[in-house]
């Protein structure tokens, strides 16, 4: 039987899941990293992507939009900002949070520009990843 970890997902909304974990993909700030049973203790910044998580139960994908990440050698939690199961994210969800971080892109101060406008893109990116 393979090793597992506790894994959790919340966001401000619900709890998505709370499962037994044998590894965790993570979309952080730096780039893709997996979680798995005994990792070093580590504290992520989260951007816009897909979070995979395997567990004895399958395999499971969110949609998250950022927040944080904190992994244990016994347990990784996610606090999302934003979180949906893949399954339930729609076009108009997408078109919506594209919208919101264009808007704000538009209106961030120059020196902020490019920080707002790759959130724009990461946005886009995840609408391409979850398929709508």
């Amino acid at each position: 039987m393979a090793k597992t970890m506790q894994f959790d997902l919340v966001s401000p909304e619900r709890r998505l899941t709370s499962v037994q974990a044998t590894e965790v993909q993570i979309p952080a700030a730096e780039g893709y990293m997996t979680a798995m049973p005994d990792h070093s203790p580590t504290i992520a910044t989260l951007r816009p992507g897909v979070l995979r998580v395997r567990s004895t139960e399958g395999t499971a994908e969110y949609a998250v939009t950022g927040g944080f990440a904190e992994i244990t050698p016994a347990a990784t939690s996610v606090l999302a900002e934003r979180a949906l199961p893949v399954a339930e994210v729609t076009a108009e969800i997408m078109d919506g949070m594209i919208a919101e971080a264009q808007a704000a892109a538009d209106r961030a101060a120059p020196e902020a520009r490019a920080d707002a406008e790759l959130l724009v893109s990461d946005y886009r990116a995840l609408r391409t990843a979850v398929g709508v």
